[in-house]
């Protein structure tokens, strides 16, 4: 077995105009300062990376690990959640994820694909420049506006639907296999990719891409009414990024996992800061750390009621809990007898 590494923070929900959020070293300073030992980078935040740099500089990328070094935190992954969202889009979504991309592809959907595959790749090059092994991502979206079936979905539209997913897709993991990195999908509501039925359909339109894997995130699970233990007996060979992230799911007389378009105070199911909501943490790192997961514990903060600064400083003693220090012994280590075949066949009687 392996010891996971962490604690880890994703800077994504914390970058801001106002220190100590406002620039790589000051929110790295931040991070240290509560006991954090790794950092996630949002690759859209220029003022933590240049990701086109980054991807053709290894001298730039050794300079950006020096500097983060240097407050004594490791890079744990890249992220492009925002650009992975733009590899595919539904037209409904058009003008909302605009705004995820520079203005000069605004209103060109053509246009916007063609840069937020360029920056996928960019990401994976960018990771291998940096020593990275995992990369943590969105897989975008043509089907979930038909999630629910009714009016009936026309015959074929599913599977229309993963096969184009996956051509988008399978260029992108080409690269990443010629980078030795790993693109960890985070499975998502709001995203094709958003359970284990999806994954495996676009797994087997992918014909197994080995670079093909998963972030897992059980506060998504929760929402869902997943089995996010059980998720993790099906799945861990494919899981090699984790967002520690809580959440709780109270369904009353009115209201259920849709939620009835209510805002995330008031929904049933919401994000909630470590400790908060209803994932069984315990239980989870018990099973990575007994399936060999070692890579990192990020903490992704998305509470609808504790401010972000609490939940970071909460978040990094939570996790430091709850990482497991694997055994390399057995407990009845003590008591072996050692024997041989001959030994073995006298204790059977045969």
């Amino acid at each position: 077995m392996k010891t996971i590494q962490g604690p880890a923070i994703f800077l994504a929900q914390f970058m801001g105009d106002e220190a100590p959020f406002n620039s790589l070293d000051s929110v790295c300073q931040w991070a240290a300062g509560l006991g954090y030992e790794g950092i996630q980078i949002p690759t859209w935040d220029a003022r933590l990376i240049d990701l086109k740099t980054a991807a053709e500089s290894k001298t730039y990328c050794d300079e950006l690990i020096g500097k983060i070094d240097d407050h004594g935190l490791s890079i744990t992954e890249l992220s492009t959640h925002l650009q992975g969202q733009l590899v595919a889009v539904h037209p409904a979504y058009d003008a909302m994820f605009d705004g995820f991309a520079p203005a000069e592809v605004h209103g060109n959907s053509k246009a916007r694909t063609e840069w937020a595959v360029q920056q996928v790749k960019w990401a994976a090059k960018a990771s291998r420049n940096l020593g990275l092994t995992s990369h943590v991502t969105f897989s975008g979206a043509l089907l979930w506006p038909f999630l629910y079936p009714w009016p009936q979905r026309p015959a074929g539209l599913v599977e229309t639907g993963f096969k184009e997913l996956a051509a988008r897709w399978k260029p992108i993991l080409d690269v990443f296999e010629d980078n030795g990195v790993d693109a960890c999908y985070e499975l998502h509501p709001g995203e094709d990719l958003h359970d284990g039925v999806t994954f495996e359909m676009f797994l087997e339109e992918l014909n197994g891409h080995p670079r093909a894997n998963i972030n897992y995130d059980p506060s998504h699970f929760v929402l869902q009414c997943l089995d996010y233990l059980a998720f993790i007996d099906l799945y861990h060979d494919r899981i090699k990024a984790f967002h520690v992230k809580d959440a709780e799911f109270n369904p009353t007389g009115s209201q259920g996992v849709y939620s009835g378009f209510q805002g995330w105070v008031n929904r049933a199911g919401r994000f909630r800061s470590l400790g908060d909501g209803q994932v069984d943490f315990s239980a989870i790192f018990s099973k990575l750390s007994q399936y060999d997961y070692d890579g990192w514990a990020v903490l992704e903060w998305e509470c609808c009621i504790k401010s972000p600064e609490q939940g970071a400083e909460e978040g990094a003693q939570f996790i430091a809990d709850h990482i497991i220090q694997v055994t390399e012994k057995a407990f009845d280590d003590f008591a072996g007898a050692g024997s041989d075949e001959a030994f073995n066949r006298k204790v059977l009687g045969i």
